[in-house]
């Protein structure tokens, strides 16, 4: 975390007139009066540099109430991909990392950035794609091979190209196929499309233009906005999806709330912790895995929510 953080920033060395006299004095008698509220602003947190898969999925929102209610420490969440979600941690600008793609989390640490990686979770990536499934994919258990018909049949594929963990997924996909998407696409680049944003946002594009699309299972059990979309190829053993979470480390930046952290790691790793991972479900269907097997609680209020675009 920067040195900037939670602070604001200085005020300009201008003359204040009356009227701002009055504004800064009523801010004042304000903050008095909010006694409680400015109290309960000062409880205990951490700040969590994270994925936007395990927002839009849900997932957090299911995590940190459970979290909180058992040690009174909340969780301020940063969802943008994994590798700007890396970046903030690197920076310092977070106590505790929560993504998924491991050579990247692996690096962070060898770097020093990062104390310990623990494997928290995992779900799989599915390439979804047109109902009419033009590329004739569907039930192909080899995403290489599925991936190779999609670009040299010059189909339409959306990227979200942001070096999220997804984007990089999707590069090693590629690679496997032997196809450069810049490069090697039978209707030329024009069909292979980078959207630069999250998850969600970018399925919303998929759908809108009826093209292909790789997406982690959570996010897509919990998208609404499919239109014309289908589930067409999972089950390949290089879809798996493990998640990390790693503490920043404080020897790199002192001000990180190491021992905050430490506790929400230790909670998402213990029984509570796993089983609640394991309770959560969207529709009857599991989102996340835990890495150990737990017997979940029952999870009232967890199968309705559900994402995308109104």
């Amino acid at each position: 975390m920067s040195a900037s953080r939670g602070r604001s920033g200085e005020a300009g060395r201008h003359r204040c007139g009356p009227a701002l006299v009055v504004v800064a004095l009523a801010g004042l008698l304000g903050s008095a009066a909010a006694g409680p509220a400015v109290a309960a602003e000062a409880a205990p947190y951490i700040v969590l540099a994270s994925t936007t898969s395990t927002r839009d999925s849900g997932l957090l929102d299911w995590l940190i109430p459970a979290f909180r209610a058992r040690t009174g420490i909340d969780v301020r969440v940063v969802a943008v991909g994994t590798g700007r979600a890396i970046r903030l941690a690197e920076r310092g600008d977070a106590d505790v990392l929560l993504v998924h793609h491991r050579p990247s989390e692996e690096a962070f640490v060898r770097a020093g950035h990062g104390v310990e990686r623990f494997e928290v979770m995992w779900n799989d990536f599915v390439v979804a794609g047109p109902r009419e499934d033009p590329a004739g994919v569907r039930g192909l258990s080899d995403v290489a091979v599925a991936l190779a018909r999609i670009a040299r049949g010059g189909h339409l594929f959306v990227s979200r190209g942001d070096e999220s963990g997804t984007h990089k997924k999707e590069m090693e996909l590629w690679r496997a196929a032997g196809i450069d998407p810049h490069r090697d696409w039978g209707a030329g680049p024009g069909a292979y499309r980078e959207t630069g944003t999250g998850m969600g946002a970018t399925l919303n594009v998929a759908s809108e233009l009826g093209a292909y699309v790789l997406v982690d299972r959570g996010t897509w059990i919990s998208f609404r906005n499919r239109g014309a979309l289908d589930l067409l190829v999972v089950g390949d053993p290089l879809l798996r999806n493990p998640y990390g979470v790693i503490l920043v480390h404080p020897a790199r930046h002192p001000h990180v709330k190491a021992e905050l952290g430490q506790r929400f790691i230790d909670w998402l790793l213990s029984d509570a912790g796993q089983a609640r991972i394991a309770a959560f479900r969207l529709e009857g269907e599991v989102l996340f895995h835990p890495v150990r097997d737990v017997d979940p609680p029952a999870a009232p209020g967890a199968s309705s929510r559900r994402i995308g675009s109104p």
